[in-house]
């Protein structure tokens, strides 16, 4: 269980893996399924597209906050929906769950922070522990580093380095822009994988 005082601290996003079962335990205190964090906003309804790079096959990566809610350990989280396609063609589905503030996981799968509110350079730490599956991490890089895509331009984006010990060698950097949430994700070492965000079509 990750320190209340820590995660209210700073208004943390926590992210449950999607293999995470979602059997409801005792109502848990101090989450909300409304996840309005500046830097990764999912309002209810909000579609994002992304473009680019995997496994040198071009990719369209769909993600879209529902409007649907599920409680997990006891927390209600923002369901979330990922559609992976390359050359056109459906390759991967996930779920995930997200709910603000701190949480405990099931089945040894831990959550993390994935986005702090308030991030400060050189912030770190586990966005997720799933022993052998998912045990990502990332360090806050800068607060105003540029970024261009087709959708928005900025100078004051927050820039995160981001490895897994599972993928060793391999590094990404994302790009964050207050009220948008993700705007690219780059591989800088260990791979060329890319992901450009093309558009946002809000929720109601």
């Amino acid at each position: 269980m990750r320190a209340r005082s820590i995660a209210l601290a700073v208004a943390a996003v926590v992210a449950l893996l999607a293999s995470q079962s979602g059997s409801a335990g005792p109502t848990a205190t101090g989450f909300s399924a409304r996840v309005d964090n500046p830097w990764f906003p999912l309002k209810p309804g909000t579609t994002y597209v992304y473009h680019g790079v995997k496994d040198g096959q071009p990719s369209r990566d769909v993600l879209t906050a529902t409007h649907q809610t599920k409680t997990i350990a006891g927390a209600p989280c923002v369901v979330v929906k990922d559609l992976l396609y390359l050359h056109g063609r459906l390759h991967e589905r996930t779920t995930d769950w997200y709910t603000q503030d701190r949480q405990a996981g099931r089945d040894g799968a831990r959550p993390g922070i994935f986005m702090p509110a308030d991030p400060t350079v050189g912030q770190s730490g586990r966005q997720e522990f799933y022993i052998g599956h998912a045990e990502d991490h990332f360090k806050v890089i800068s607060l105003h580093a540029n970024v261009q895509v087709p959708y928005v331009t900025s100078k004051n984006a927050l820039l995160t380095e981001e490895w897994t010990p599972l993928e060793p060698g391999v590094i990404d950097h994302k790009y964050y822009v207050r009220g948008i949430g993700n705007v690219l994700e780059r591989t800088v070492k260990g791979g060329d994988e890319r992901n450009t965000l093309i558009s946002v079509r809000r929720g109601l």
